[in-house]
């Protein structure tokens, strides 16, 4: 410092030379100026003082573990950035990964590679509505869905879901022994609304939604029907990808000891999906709040 300046450039200082620099003369100068010949941000100053405190990282670190076992093992830095933030602690994904390595907070996914059927005998009866635009529809305008299954007490049951694509909210499911088409309207019945502003029901064509009970059920309701080509998943991409979720996070972790143990498990799991559950797609808001948000 020479006649009360100082004289170097601070462009070819880093932040943390700054921050030790400013460390060091404190008590000689106000930080306010030293941050202001530094070109350094106070902000920066300050938070880099928290972030050393070894008593503020417990408590990043806690809040990271929280976040995690409240999304039921399922979120990733990612999400957990966007949660973090929501708490006014900015974390980069880097940080959030390595906090998550040191306490083994493993996320419930992993790659899982979709097997393409053997399409060559196969006759296309109706049209693809949707041709693989799954956004910018009006609430309950486009319905999709798609059937998975699971093992209890060594009998095969079926899922089937309907999926609003306006906020992928799943809007109803059913649970059943058979996988057939009274399965896929009997989930129709469960709906808290009328049908009057369903548009289209989109899947894939599997027997259970290609049918005259289905076909009739919608023609008598007004709704199109849209089928997906066969083999093709990324036709009915929203559908494959909350089943793959549903899996990932739902069945792969559980043990059911009966059916109704399951159904007891199951609406848990879809309130808290639909409820509590963060999705990039929607912005980072569950499906009601994004409904709540923008659906008026």
């Amino acid at each position: 410092m020479r006649n009360g300046k100082w004289h170097f450039k601070a462009s070819n200082t880093d932040n943390r030379q700054k921050i030790a620099i400013i460390k060091n003369n404190k008590a000689k100068y106000p930080i306010i100026n030293l941050c202001k010949t530094l070109k350094l941000a106070r902000s920066t100053y300050y938070y880099q003082l928290k972030a050393n405190n070894p008593k503020n990282n417990q408590n990043i670190d806690n809040a990271v573990i929280s976040i995690f076992l409240k999304s039921r093992k399922n979120y990733g830095t990612r999400k957990i950035k966007i949660m973090l933030a929501q708490q006014n602690i900015i974390l980069s994904r880097v940080k959030i990964s390595k906090i998550m390595r040191k306490y083994n907070l493993i996320s419930n996914y992993t790659k899982i590679k979709y097997k393409h059927s053997n399409t060559s005998n196969v006759t296309y009866k109706y049209n693809n509505l949707l041709n693989q635009e799954f956004n910018n529809y009006k609430l309950h305008e486009v319905v999709v869905s798609d059937l998975t299954y699971v093992f209890i007490n060594n009998k095969w049951y079926y899922v089937c879901f309907l999926i609003d694509l306006f906020n992928r909210e799943i809007i109803s499911y059913d649970v059943s022994l058979h996988k057939n088409a009274k399965l896929v309207k009997n989930t129709f019945n469960k709906l808290n609304f009328t049908l009057n502003d369903i548009k289209i029901f989109h899947t894939d064509q599997g027997s259970e939604f290609n049918n005259n009970l289905i076909y009739n059920f919608l023609t008598k309701n007004n709704i199109q029907k849209s089928y997906s080509k066969p083999g093709c998943p990324y036709d009915n991409a929203v559908a494959e990808s909350t089943y793959k979720i549903f899996k990932t996070e739902f069945i792969k972790n559980n043990k059911f000891k009966n059916i109704e143990q399951f159904k007891l498990k199951l609406f848990d799991y879809i309130n808290w999906y639909n409820n509590i559950r963060i999705h990039s797609k929607l912005n980072y808001l569950t499906p009601v709040k994004y409904r709540n948000y923008y659906s008026t």
